[in-house]
């Protein structure tokens, strides 16, 4: 297993990785049907710690294994059968997530990692093995810093309620520090172009989700109740939202600023909260939806924060990873005006949805007209 080098060209995400990520929708829809379940009965608190910690273990295992396999892809059988053990531990991870939610049960989840881990350090293991000095070094790194970190979240099996959130938030920093530690000896070579348009496939993943969810929601509704002309804005402004999500994530290409592990770092770590707000964008549309036909006996403020919250996040996330490094001017102002503007949405009653979706695409149309002047001005 010898390492992939960082300057080939045309490296594209394969069909192994494509399929790998894809079974993380499971997981994703799971831990989005808790927070709206949360949401709806009035336990934004509870809901909203289970989610993070939910959304953290799913993000964290697809990191683990993107990041690798943009270093060591080597395509091979062995390769092969130990990702689609990876697989399945995923799937593990997934059918885990209602016990989290309604039990605080971390068994299922734990075990699901398990087999995920085993899987992983033994792709280290064997990267280790092919390799010598510094670059074995590290990769002997990893495979002991996942060990231990796996050790550590049995805790979550023996500990009361109340303390597993605390213990779950110094795993979490933890597991953070592992990849720091490890290439301390040596940086993997991990593929600025590869791992920019896997993160650019996960978002698109996320987002799909958030589509889909807010679908079910609003035929379910239309099934039950006649109620379209209060929907129908709910529907628009949670579509515009979305699209709005998208066009601006991939307006700037983020291979170009990938120029090293002091840079990619933050920018890795930085999509948690990209890809978990994301998510809440569709689970806070099932909630107004739910809110509007009485199933869910909370405020309208209480679910369009559920929607505006989340989007404002998102936004503002991304302008800190991506458009801040190529916007000018009155350009860097767009997009953090654009999270207030979506917050303030929250207090707009039966229009807020609609009203949010409004101003994230009023950004779009801002910010093209921005850029186009600017354009214009420097070719003068």
């Amino acid at each position: 297993m010898t390492a992939r080098d960082r300057n080939e060209e045309h490296r594209a995400a394969t069909p192994l990785e494509l399929f790998f990520d894809l079974c993380f929708v499971v997981a994703i829809a799971q831990a989005g049907l808790g927070l709206v379940h949360a949401l709806a009965e009035g336990h934004p608190g509870h809901g909203i710690t289970l989610y993070l910690m939910t959304f953290f273990a799913i993000w964290w295992a697809w990191m683990n294994f993107s990041w690798f396999a943009s270093a060591y892809d080597v395509d091979d059988v062995p390769y092969r059968l130990v990702t689609l053990i990876q697989i399945v531990g995923v799937l593990i991870l997934a059918a885990s997530v209602p016990r989290a939610f309604e039990d605080d049960d971390f068994d299922g989840a734990w075990f699901g990692y398990v087999v995920m881990r085993i899987a992983l350090v033994s792709q280290w293991l064997r990267a280790a093995w092919s390799t010598r000095g510094a670059e074995r070094a590290t990769a002997l790194r990893y495979a002991i810093g996942v060990t231990l970190c796996q050790v550590g979240w049995a805790g979550l099996l023996f500990l009361p309620d109340h303390a597993k959130p605390w213990l779950f938030l110094a795993m979490a920093c933890v597991e953070l520090a592992v990849p720091a530690w490890a290439e301390r000896a040596w940086q993997t070579t991990w593929h600025p172009h590869h791992i920019a348009e896997r993160y650019g496939l996960f978002t698109i993943i996320v987002l799909g989700e958030t589509i889909a969810a807010s679908t079910t929601a609003v035929r379910s509704a239309l099934d039950e109740h006649e109620k379209l002309i209060d929907l129908l804005p709910i529907a628009a402004g949670g579509l515009l939202i979305i699209f709005s999500a998208w066009w601006i994530y991939f307006v700037v290409p983020a291979h170009e600023r990938l120029t090293s592990n002091r840079a990619a770092f933050p920018w890795g770590y930085g999509h948690y909260l990209v890809f978990g707000s994301a998510a809440a964008i569709g689970a806070g549309i099932e909630v107004a939806v739910e809110q509007t036909i009485g199933k869910a006996h909370i405020s309208v403020t209480a679910a369009s924060a559920a929607v505006t919250v989340p989007a404002a996040l998102y936004f503002l996330t991304v302008w800190v990873l991506h458009a801040r490094f190529t916007k000018h001017g009155i350009g860097q102002a767009v997009l953090p005006a654009t999270a207030v503007a979506v917050l303030a949405c929250t207090f707009a009653g039966r229009s807020a949805v609609l009203l949010a979706g409004l101003a994230s695409a009023m950004s779009i149309a801002v910010g093209l007209t921005v850029s186009h002047r600017q354009a214009r001005a420097v070719a003068r």
